[in-house]
């Protein structure tokens, strides 16, 4: 069960609207979903919304560290709580999917994400949930720090908020930790439509 979602981003106004805050983007998502709000918690380094549900309290939260200091507003929250690294789910921008993919992964590397490193370093373990919001890759490795912390094209900015709202659906699987059945609804494509059926042919007079 998850028992904690976290979304990464950048506090502020400049950051808004950037690749890097697609994860802040998530949460504020699920927080309107689930109608919650999120408010500001000095203990946490966030900011932090409580959902009571039937399984027990379920957190949002945005951390207000900046992205390179992530962990030590995610660690605060779950250590307090007693959360175990496998009930966190993080959702971040991912360079490595195109905008509008979405993926699961359970545990690995961080592969250079500033804010899953010092998750990782905080908790010490690698081993909680990521929901992976692609964003695309510039196409130069040297062309990453600028490219994040821009604002997406409107196509990939639309792409990337299409896909937000599709997790959505799938928001009580996610929750289970069932995650097979919810990444398959997240990526289900839509029924295509039946063909009109044909008009009876009229009697000829």
């Amino acid at each position: 069960m998850i028992r904690l979602l976290v979304g990464l981003g950048n506090p502020g106004a400049e950051y808004e609207g950037t690749n890097h805050n697609a994860g802040f983007w998530w949460i504020d998502a699920v927080a309107r979903e689930l109608k919650a709000n999120l408010v500001p918690e000095r203990n946490y380094f966030g900011l932090v919304a409580r959902v009571n549900r039937q399984e027990g309290p379920l957190w949002l939260l945005e951390p207000q560290t900046y992205m390179n200091l992530s962990g030590k507003s995610v660690a605060a929250l779950a250590r307090f709580f007693k959360i175990a690294p496998n009930e966190v789910l993080v959702a971040h921008d991912e360079l490595d999917l195109l905008p509008g993919q979405v993926k699961i992964k359970f545990g690995g590397g961080h592969a250079g994400h500033n804010g899953l490193r010092d998750i990782h370093a905080q908790l010490g373990t690698p081993d909680y949930w990521r929901l992976r919001l692609g964003i695309g890759h510039p196409g130069v490795k040297a062309e990453v720090v600028d490219y994040v912390l821009r604002k997406p094209k409107p196509e990939a900015r639309d792409a990337i908020h299409e896909a937000i709202q599709r997790t959505l659906h799938a928001i009580d699987l996610l929750l289970a930790a069932d995650m097979e059945r919810a990444l398959m609804k997240i990526n289900a494509k839509p029924p295509r439509p039946k063909p009109p059926k044909p008009e009876p042919a009229k009697p000829e007079a």
